[in-house]
């Protein structure tokens, strides 16, 4: 009952609107290339309206597939990188452990210690965390200040290791390179908001690609299986 109520007054089957949504996350592809794409087996969709299933489902995949997520390790390597919302350098936090798995993602229009704070508050909440042992930072000033204000609140353990190391940064700006790549074909991000949602979706597509799902995923079908299991649809 609940999948069919997230679908409900679509004048699309729930599969073309998962399979718009896929695609766009996942490959460099446009509003206005899906709606060329969907034009070939007959439908005619307009761009906006595949653009508000991608504001609407994005999160929506982000919080399903968080459920199913493996644990990651206690080595956590965490970084900032900027992304252009309405001609704005604004910063997304990232984190992986050390195998290069997603720990989590923040969006956040400064780059301070309250934003440091913040994303490492979501970061310790989410349910496939393992709680970190020693945390990897680069030079910026502001991680330290927020680990050990985190630690005085008793949000974080006191015996976490913070490392500031470049080089062993170097994992999590690899990974860095997906989002940017997806986020610098999209043309501009409009909003703060639409940012949020569109990144969200682009996050768990990563984390689905990178097989941190318990399903196994080996190739695109294997993808749409697995988002089809999320959204209680039988492939």
């Amino acid at each position: 009952m609940e999948n069919q109520s997230l679908f409900k007054w679509k004048h699309y089957q729930p599969d073309v609107i998962l399979l718009t949504i896929r695609w766009y996350l996942r490959y460099n592809l446009s509003f206005r290339d899906l709606v060329e794409i969907m034009e070939e087996p007959g439908l005619s969709i307009a761009h906006t309206t595949i653009m508000r299933w991608v504001h609407q489902y994005g999160p929506e995949l982000d919080e399903r597939v968080r459920r199913h997520l493996k644990p990651t390790n206690d080595s956590w390597r965490v970084d900032e990188t900027y992304v252009k919302v309405k001609d704005q350098s604004m910063y997304l936090y990232r984190a992986v452990d050390s195998e290069g798995d997603t720990i989590d993602f923040y969006l956040s229009e400064s780059r301070d210690k309250q934003a440091a704070k913040c994303f490492f508050k979501k970061a310790l909440a989410a349910s496939h965390i393992c709680k970190p042992r020693v945390i990897t930072v680069d030079k910026n000033p502001a991680y330290p200040v927020a680990i050990q204000e985190l630690k005085e609140e008793k949000r974080m353990p006191e015996g976490i290791q913070i490392r500031q190391v470049k080089y062993l940064t170097n994992i999590v700006e690899q990974d860095h390179r997906f989002i940017k790549k997806r986020v610098r074909s999209m043309l501009g991000l409009k909003s703060f908001r639409t940012a949020t949602y569109i990144l969200s979706g682009v996050e768990a597509m990563h984390m689905i690609k990178k097989k941190q799902v318990h399903q196994g995923v080996k190739s695109a079908k294997n993808q749409k299986e697995v988002i089809h299991k999320l959204f209680g649809l039988a492939s």
